[in-house]
């Protein structure tokens, strides 16, 4: 049971009271104090969540005037960020997106140490409301924070309890689908996938679309690798996979990094692409082009996507009635790796 039993807004010394601690512990943990413990932070976390209360600042900011600013989060690691050229072009199109807006953005690359900071500062009335991007299934904090915060997510949660309500995403099933139909149109027959992380929606969907696919050419969909979105785990699943079916001679990437890490290893195997292997990837990031050879790719719409998440945010901030669910449509783009 949330809330309060007389209706009411909950207080801090409401928090205090069913967290066990006192009023000065809540204060120090709503405004982000290291000089708590760590179970004493969740416990007054969870108070938090089952009161659906929100800081006093942030009460009172929303009262006079907003914090204009909203946080981009991220739960992965900085090289990971870093790496990936999608979280680029999702920045990109957040900026671009609240450039004309007096709306200022935080990034904010999840503490691998200490992710609790993150629900920290965001709970602490330092911004109006968050986008989160990456989310792997198994987190459920930001599913609470949804009680008290604006929050908008990249990408639909795969367990609906870990969901805001309000989604912004590319239809990653129908992508992928087209990516292995394109294999099959170009005579291939025995094709493997690199698939994405499974606690991950991408991962999934990218998976369920190439094996649909296949099954529909009533070929064997049973040729799948898993890597984690980077080169490297594309690399190393497809050596994986050349030892389980040396024939192979095409393989779908779920994202381009993976795919680039495929390029890599077959010519470390002296497969040449696409005359004995075709690859295909899934992006269109800013090296498909000029891979060698040039990387055929699912183009997914990944600065509009950014955008359309800050719009989204920025509409439910302010009050205004948002559509729960955006779904971008994907494109083919043929190059000459397959």
């Amino acid at each position: 049971m949330t809330g309060t039993a007389g209706g009411g807004a909950p207080t801090l010394e409401m928090v205090a009271a069913r967290a066990g601690v006192s009023r000065a512990t809540v204060s120090r943990v709503v405004n982000g104090s290291p000089k708590v413990s760590p179970d004493v932070a969740e416990a007054v976390q969870r108070a938090i969540a089952d009161l659906n209360y929100v800081p006093n600042r942030a009460a009172r900011s929303l009262a006079s005037r907003r914090t204009q600013a909203v946080a981009l989060v991220v739960p992965e690691s900085a090289a990971r960020v870093f790496d990936d050229p999608f979280f680029a072009s999702i920045v990109q199109g957040v900026a671009l997106a609240l450039a004309s807006t007096e709306y200022t953005l935080t990034m904010m690359i999840e503490s691998e140490v200490d992710p609790d900071k993150t629900r920290r500062y965001l709970l602490g009335g330092n911004v109006d409301g968050a986008l989160v991007v990456s989310h792997h299934t198994g987190d459920h904090s930001f599913a609470q924070l949804s009680r008290s915060l604006p929050l908008v997510f990249g990408g639909r949660p795969l367990d609906p309890a870990e969901s805001s309500g309000y989604t912004v995403d590319v239809d990653n099933e129908h992508g992928a689908k087209t990516a292995a139909a394109h294999l099959v149109e170009r005579g291939r027959r025995r094709i493997a996938t690199i698939a994405g992380p499974q606690d991950m929606p991408p991962g999934v969907d990218r998976l369920h679309g190439f094996q649909s696919a296949l099954t529909d050419a009533s070929l064997p969909a049973d040729l799948v690798d898993f890597g984690d979105f980077t080169a490297a785990s594309g690399a190393a699943a497809t050596r994986r996979l050349l030892e389980r079916e040396p024939r192979l001679d095409a393989v779908f990437a779920a994202n381009d990094q993976m795919a680039m890490g495929a390029l890599s290893a077959l010519a470390e195997a002296g497969r040449t692409v696409p005359d004995d292997v075709a690859v295909v990837g899934f992006d269109d990031d800013r090296y498909a082009a000029t891979a060698v050879p040039p990387l055929t790719t699912v183009r997914q719409p990944s600065t509009e996507m950014g955008a359309e998440m800050a719009r989204k945010l920025v509409r439910l901030v302010e009050g205004h009635e948002v559509e729960p669910e955006t779904i971008l449509t994907t494109e083919l783009v043929v190059r000459a790796s397959s």
